[in-house]
């Protein structure tokens, strides 16, 4: 970071993706945490001139509030490293790795971490006929906020009807029943599990929509599984080449003990909404949301 006396920071939210309104909110709670810890910040909307303004504001740290596609998936992360401007999260490796669902699963696999079967398949063959025994999960390969999820019960007749938004290909996997645990990892600290309980499925409104899910903070689990947690969330961190904050999802099925604990995706930039997790966690070890912010700011780099 610059020596400058007030560090500039811009804090990118918005953009082109799916998650579009989620990063303006995120970026708006960040930006206002900031200001309330002493920087100079910018609020900007990530368009097509998105380079230009970078190059004609200078901010001393890019604060990336930027989720889903293009802000999350490597792709800004190597405009902020060809601009050489220091930016919070992962880099553009990590980043391309945890949005690639099915690289994910084989970078966690390499480390001996628990997934579901799954393939990648043409969806005009997913929309036609059954691709897998049922129950199973279609969702694409590289969105996030569990946007374009579709289950597919165990006595469902036939395939899922498929927004025509859905890409070319999509990732189709076992389903993985029983209990939504997250764990947010801070530099290189787990920091605890929440258990998310939530009607249904935790889809988009369960996540973002006031009172569309419950947390459960620290999760009530036994000590094995709220360990493994703690330990799978920093080997997925560690494996995939996260930096800053990250945040991984799980589902424990508790009849099966620990063989029923599976990683479903890791976050290399999680909401920071007012009912996002990774902020819930940091509050609970005792890191206030500006003080979270901080130090994310103070992290920052490149090549990353």
């Amino acid at each position: 970071m610059s020596s400058r006396a007030t560090p500039k920071v811009v804090v990118l939210m918005g953009g082109p993706s799916a998650e579009r309104e989620v990063s303006l909110s995120s970026g708006r709670e960040c930006a206002t945490a900031l200001r309330g810890e002493g920087f100079d910040v910018t609020e900007l909307d990530a368009g097509a001139d998105l380079a230009q303004r970078l190059v004609a504001l200078k901010p001393d740290v890019v604060f990336n509030a930027l989720h889903g596609r293009w802000g999350e998936d490597g792709c800004v992360q190597g405009v902020l490293e060809w601009l050489q401007i220091p930016y919070t999260h992962s880099g553009v490796l990590a980043s391309a790795l945890a949005m690639d669902k099915e690289r994910c699963k084989t970078a966690y696999r390499s480390v001996g971490l628990p997934v579901v079967d799954s393939i990648l398949a043409p969806t005009s063959e997913v929309a036609k006929a059954h691709v897998m025994e049922p129950p199973y999960v279609v969702k694409p390969n590289n969105e996030g906020s569990s946007v374009g999820i579709y289950i597919v019960h165990e006595a469902a007749n036939g395939p899922p009807v498929m927004s025509e938004a859905m890409p070319e290909t999509v990732m189709v996997e076992t389903y993985a029943p029983g209990r939504e645990l997250t764990t947010t990892v801070v530099g290189d600290r787990a920091l605890t599990v929440t258990d998310i309980l939530v009607d249904g499925w935790y889809d988009y409104d369960a996540k973002y929509v006031e009172g569309g899910s419950s947390h459960v903070l620290p999760a009530d689990l036994p000590k094995e599984i709220f360990d493994a947690c703690l330990d799978y969330a920093l080997r997925a961190h560690d494996v995939l080449g996260c930096r800053g904050v990250s945040r991984t999802d799980f589902r424990w099925d508790e009849s099966r003990g620990l063989d029923g604990l599976i990683l479903l995706e890791t976050n290399t930039q999680p909401g920071m909404t007012p009912t996002s997790l990774a902020p819930e966690q940091a509050a609970h070890t005792g890191m206030s949301f500006g003080a979270l912010c901080r130090w994310m700011v103070e992290d920052a780099s490149c090549h990353r």
